[in-house]
């Protein structure tokens, strides 16, 4: 299983952190280690000093899939969940100012924590109509709609598997919206989709 990350899909994102707006996805991989499930604590590690929350749409692979067309894509998953990409935001300007890729800042143990996996049938909308949002403390700091994102989930998977084969169970986080922000020891992340609270992750 591997986990596959989409960076700068939203444009209000991109405004935010001052990035340019890509022609094709921007993609980065994380390591199964990253993964944080059923709402167990994350620890503040000692390599970085400001840890962003990125909240995203997380798609599950569902069957073997290689070059697939942007039309086919949607046969290759059932199931979506919500994740948070953390990102140790001052190792990763030091990645960017060096032009070196973003393993340290992004790929770290336990960045990664993620919701339980709901069936798109049991949602009953389409993987593009889906809200989510994310709570800091209680208070809204992130909120978008996934049909605001500048690559549609189809077009992801279609973009990812001209390069890399996918297998069942490969994960897909698609990028995050606006509202990026610093974590603190103490904080407490409640991530919310179609209104249902499925992802907390308290930081100890």
């Amino acid at each position: 299983m591997k986990i596959i990350c989409v960076g700068r899909n939203y444009t209000e994102h991109i405004e935010e952190l001052n990035n340019s707006r890509p022609e094709n996805p921007v993609l980065f991989l994380k390591p199964d280690t990253a993964l944080v499930k059923g709402g167990e604590a994350f620890y503040y590690p000692d390599f970085s000093n400001k840890i962003d929350y990125e909240l995203e749409l997380v798609v599950k692979i569902s069957k073997i899939g290689k070059s697939i067309p942007v039309s086919c894509a949607k046969n290759y998953y059932e199931e979506v969940a919500i994740g948070l990409d953390l990102t140790c935001r001052d190792l990763q300007e030091k990645e960017k100012e060096k032009s070196l890729p973003w393993t340290l800042s992004k790929a770290f143990d336990y960045s990664a924590p993620i919701s339980e996996f709901f069936s798109l049938k049991e949602l009953g909308k389409d993987i593009q109509e889906l809200d989510f949002s994310l709570m800091k403390n209680g208070n809204i700091v992130q909120k978008a709609n996934t049909s605001q994102m500048i690559f549609s989930v189809d077009e992801i998977i279609s973009y990812i598997s001209q390069f890399i084969s996918l297998k069942v169970g490969d994960l897909i986080f698609t990028g995050t919206p606006s509202g990026v922000g610093s974590i603190e020891i103490g904080d407490k992340l409640i991530g919310s989709l179609e209104g249902k609270e499925i992802l907390k992750c308290e930081i100890k």
